[in-house]
């Protein structure tokens, strides 16, 4: 019986580590089953007490606190484990303590205070094992919280900016429009490049970290999944409808959307969401025709040069954005972001019984 315990304590502890690794030392996208596990629970608890609230403030309120609370739980239940592995040996090695001796034994060398003795030279390797590992754990905690806040400041950044460049809630027709009022169109081709490495960088860090998707800005109204369609779906329509564009400006824009789109799918596999790898450009997507004309006659008003053929148009505006309209309105529903037009305010385009239908 106290042989089993003993491995079963090690198995744990061993578990433990490889799960506190792969959170925050291994720099790849790996999905941990015991933080992912920790962390949903989190976000269930949290998603049930935003339904009761009425107004969406209100329920921005308590998703707010999932992030946070997420990323102080998912470390403590690691050192509750790593207590409760390490008491189960402490009593394997000596019955005589029982449990709650043996969890005295624990607490003591865990937390390095040193109020329990222990007793042997096997028990006291035992609790100097016990004491690294829990300070160990405490050192990748805080390098874990510091280097996930330097991530959400740095996403952040570029929402702000976007908040002062396409309104609240963001609008691509917004972006545009303003660009063309200030005299700023020739300069689209450096705000693409900006989002690029925004898109690159936002795929790294969340995918590793399942804190960060959830945190929300600090803004109600702002949001990086608003703001990542609203990026995109201004570079769909600058780069197939407005008229005369050279190649190098198409280019830049080009790249940013499939950055962009590259960067939602990763995150969409984290959540588990499902999408078309390879959809075909004909391949239904959430916007209406009449929605993407009004757009265009938006900013044809303003004096944009919009090409001539609208239907050219509407087929490369399509055949861009159904790279990202599943995966972008489905991490819109899953995250519970404010409203933004083309993003939050629809649902993604299923396929139901071998055909395509709008859900309700």
């Amino acid at each position: 019986m106290e042989i089993a315990v003993f491995a079963l304590g090690i198995l744990v502890v061993g578990w433990v580590l490889l799960t506190a690794i792969r959170t925050v030392v291994l720099p790849r996208a790996t999905h941990s089953p015991l933080s992912w596990g920790v962390f949903g629970v989190v976000v269930w608890l949290f998603t049930r007490i935003a339904s009761l609230r009425k107004s969406y403030r209100d329920q921005d309120g308590v998703l707010a606190l999932i992030g946070p609370v997420g990323l102080l739980v998912v470390p403590g239940i690691w050192m509750v484990l790593m207590l409760g592995a390490f008491t189960g040996m402490f009593w394997a090695t000596d019955p005589d303590l029982k449990l709650r001796g043996a969890f005295h034994l624990a607490g003591s060398s865990i937390t390095t205070l040193g109020f329990a003795q222990a007793n042997g030279a096997g028990q006291q390797a035992l609790a100097f094992t016990c004491a690294l590992l829990g300070l160990l754990l405490l050192s990748l905690f805080i390098t874990y919280l510091p280097s996930t806040y330097s991530t959400f400041q740095k996403r952040e950044r570029q929402v702000t900016l976007l908040d002062v460049r396409a309104g609240t809630p963001p609008s691509a027709v917004a972006l545009l429009e303003r660009f063309y009022r200030i005299g700023w169109l020739d300069q689209l081709d450096d705000h693409w490049k900006e989002w690029e490495p925004w898109f690159a960088e936002l795929e790294e860090t969340h995918t590793t970290n399942p804190a960060i998707p959830w945190f929300r800005s600090s803004d109600v109204d702002r949001s990086w999944v608003t703001a990542a369609g609203t990026a995109l779906d201004a570079a769909s329509i600058w780069t197939s409808s407005v008229a005369d564009l050279d190649l190098r400006k198409r280019v830049s824009a080009n790249l940013t959307i499939r950055a962009g789109f590259v960067s939602l799918r990763r995150i969409a596999d984290t959540f588990k969401i499902r999408y078309d790898p390879d959809p075909l450009p004909t391949d239904p997507i959430s916007i209406q025709r009449s929605e993407f004309d009004t757009a265009l006659d938006a900013l044809e008003a303003v004096g944009v040069d919009i090409v001539h053929d609208r239907d050219q148009a509407w087929r490369d505006f399509a055949g861009w954005r159904v790279n990202y309209d599943t995966v972008l309105l489905e991490l819109a529903q899953v995250l519970r972001v404010p409203y933004a037009a083309w993003t939050s305010d629809r649902s993604a385009v299923a396929a139901v019984g071998g055909r395509f239908a709008r859900r309700p």
